[in-house]
C-alpha cells in the first residue's frame, strides 16, 4: 500500500471515530482533551462539531494552522508525561472525550510511547468517556469498542471507560 493510501485510510478513520466519539459523547459535560496539535486539523474539526464542552489542547509547542489555534486559556504546554498527570490532579477524571495523534512515522517508536502514555491517559476519562487514538493503547480499565463505518482497521482505535 502507497504512504498515500495510508495517509487516506488515516485520515478518513480519524474522522469516523472522531464523529462517533462526539456523538456518543454528546449530552456529557467533561471537557475534552486533544493531545498533540500538530497543524490543528483535528482541532478545527472538533471545535466545528462540539458545542458547550472546552476542548483543552496539549502540545510541547504550537505550530498550527492560525485558523487551528486553541486559546491560550485552553492550551496546556509541555511534555505530556508531566502535563497529563498535573491534569489530572487539576481537574481529577473529568474528560469526556480524548483523542490521541502524538505518533510519529515509526511504529515501532509508536508503541514504546503509546504504552508510556496509557497509564497516564486513563485515569483522566470521565465514566462513559470515550478515547480515539490513531495507536493502539494498553489500558487496564477501558473497552475497545468496534470501529464505526467508514474507519479502516488498525488506523484508529476507540475506547469507553
Amino acid at each position: 500500500m502507497s504512504r498515500l493510501d495510508l495517509f487516506i485510510d488515516r485520515m478518513v478513520s480519524q474522522r469516523a471515530c472522531l464523529d462517533y466519539a462526539i456523538a456518543e459523547t454528546a449530552l456529557m459535560s467533561g471537557p475534552v482533551y486533544e493531545l498533540g496539535l500538530g497543524n490543528g486539523r483535528t482541532y478545527h474539526h472538533m471545535r466545528e462539531r462540539i458545542k458547550g464542552r472546552d476542548i483543552y489542547v496539549f502540545e510541547r509547542a504550537i505550530a498550527s494552522h492560525p485558523d487551528s489555534t486553541p486559546p491560550e486559556s485552553l492550551t496546556i504546554l509541555g511534555d505530556v508525561h508531566d502535563t497529563l498527570p498535573a491534569t489530572l490532579e487539576r481537574f481529577g477524571p473529568v474528560a469526556s472525550l480524548i483523542h490521541a495523534d502524538l505518533g510519529g512515522h515509526n511504529r515501532a517508536k509508536n508503541d514504546i510511547f503509546a504504552r508510556e502514555i496509557s497509564p497516564l491517559v486513563e485515569p483522566l476519562l470521565a465514566e462513559g468517556g470515550l478515547m480515539v487514538s490513531s495507536d493502539r493503547m494498553y489500558f487496564e480499565n477501558l473497552t475497545e469498542l468496534p470501529l464505526p463505518t467508514g474507519a479502516v482497521e488498525g488506523r484508529c482505535f476507540v475506547y469507553r471507560r
